[in-house]
């Protein structure tokens, strides 16, 4: 794989679609599962606020997850390369992120999950995806490119800085800057106030972001 690193203070990371479209595909779909996880059991939001991913300084995770056994977060490492689960009473654990189907990464998250008193059932099929093949039968999505994806995590750390001091300045409603993994897109969102034409929203609005499925990211 050919990859351009480029981590310096205001440098945008080069990675071509074609160099990890396997990994991407892969990795989309376990950003998903550690989602719904956090769909199962967070309260809901408008505009669907509570089921999102952020940007950290290690890859991207949870908000703090309500659980009747207590609070929880999940963390994609992509430094150690682990996804980590942490409970709220001092309990780790994690799940190796390698090349592994996404069948098995289902059940070895799922199980960590479990084992740490957290149970939790999901719709265990993927979204805005095709085909949408249930996570305990894929075995085609299998990839991990661990240079890719720390290219990957470089690139939206760059594009949530620029985002955050997008939103910063306005003084309405405005969203926080988070990873919608329905798309893998990360986005901030402006609401005017205004009323829009009868639809789901219900506001006039004004959406910017990185969106992670087009055809180059860069």
């Amino acid at each position: 794989m050919t990859v351009q690193d480029q981590t310096g203070k205001g440098s945008w990371p080069q990675l071509r679609v074609e160099d990890w479209q396997g990994t991407r595909d892969t990795v989309q779909l376990w950003t998903q599962i550690v989602g719904k996880v956090r769909m199962a059991h967070a309260p809901m939001l408008n505009h669907w606020w509570q089921v999102p991913l952020y940007v950290t300084p290690r890859g991207l995770a949870t908000h703090s997850i309500p659980h009747p056994s207590g609070p929880f977060d999940m963390e994609f490492d992509f430094f150690d390369h682990r996804l980590a689960i942490r409970s709220g009473n001092g309990s780790v654990a994690s799940v190796g992120l390698d090349a592994k189907s996404t069948s098995e990464f289902y059940a070895e998250t799922m199980a960590a999950v479990a084992g740490l008193g957290l149970e939790t059932t999901i719709r265990a099929v993927p979204v805005e995806v095709d085909p949408a093949i249930p996570f305990a039968e894929d075995s085609v999505h299998n990839s991990y490119d661990a240079a890719a994806v720390q290219l990957f995590w470089r690139q939206l750390v760059q594009a949530d800085r620029i985002l955050g001091t997008f939103r910063s300045s306005f003084r309405g409603k405005v969203s926080p800057v988070h990873y919608f993994w329905g798309t893998m897109d990360l986005a901030c969102t402006r609401f005017s106030g205004r009323a829009a034409p009868r639809h789901a929203g219900g506001h006039q609005t004004s959406r910017n972001g990185s969106w992670r499925r087009a055809t180059r990211t860069n």
